[in-house]
């Protein structure tokens, strides 16, 4: 019996460690879940600024186009104000070169609005064909004209701000295969006569 009294102080000292322990255990877990909650609620609020930042950038990029819409309208209107002028004073014009010199008005003011936006013609007729500018249409043979050269402009071609928005379509100078021939027979005569010369 001694032994069965000796064994009752151990046990309950053990409970006592156990239930500071406890007492711990549920402390830590009141904080941990103070914390989730806390963490919770901040990623509701955060989820619910990130649903209201999207629906108000997609309206002000709607908005933002709807703008630059009408700014271009708006510089477009006085072109066709001008059109419409000069069509329903066609018939009273004196001659064709009144008519025409109208036209050309319009022409370039419509070219100056495009540059305005920052559109610019593409250069093609007498230049060296660009794949990245130009669109062959057709190949032509003129002797006189160098190789891959552009030889007519059937549309030109626009870019805007530096990039392509549509090629030029042009005809491109295609010489034959005996033409290449003789500029090389040419070209070992010139290096004779500078040889001689040296």
């Amino acid at each position: 019996m001694k032994q069965n009294k000796s064994e009752t102080p151990r046990e309950q000292k053990k409970p006592a460690l156990k239930k500071s322990e406890l007492q711990e255990l549920r402390q830590q877990i009141d904080e941990l879940q103070r914390e989730k909650d806390e963490l919770f609620a901040k990623l509701q609020r955060v989820s619910a600024d990130y649903d209201n930042l999207q629906k108000r950038t997609s309206k002000q990029i709607a908005d933002t186009i709807g703008y630059e819409k009408e700014k271009i309208i708006k510089t477009l209107l006085p072109v066709l104000d001008n059109f419409e002028h000069s069509l329903q004073n066609a018939h009273q014009a004196e001659n064709v070169d009144v008519l025409l010199k109208g036209i050309q008005i319009i022409y370039d003011q419509m070219l100056d609005i495009l540059k305005s936006h920052n559109v610019e013609q593409i250069k093609a007729l007498g230049e060296p064909f660009d794949p990245a500018l130009h669109e062959a249409m057709m190949q032509k043979t003129e002797p006189e004209q160098q190789e891959n050269i552009v030889l007519e402009e059937f549309q030109k071609g626009y870019k805007l701000n530096g990039r392509v928005i549509r090629p030029s379509k042009v005809i491109v100078n295609k010489l034959t295969p005996k033409q290449p021939a003789r500029q090389k027979a040419e070209s070992p005569d010139q290096s004779t006569d500078e040889l001689g010369e040296q």
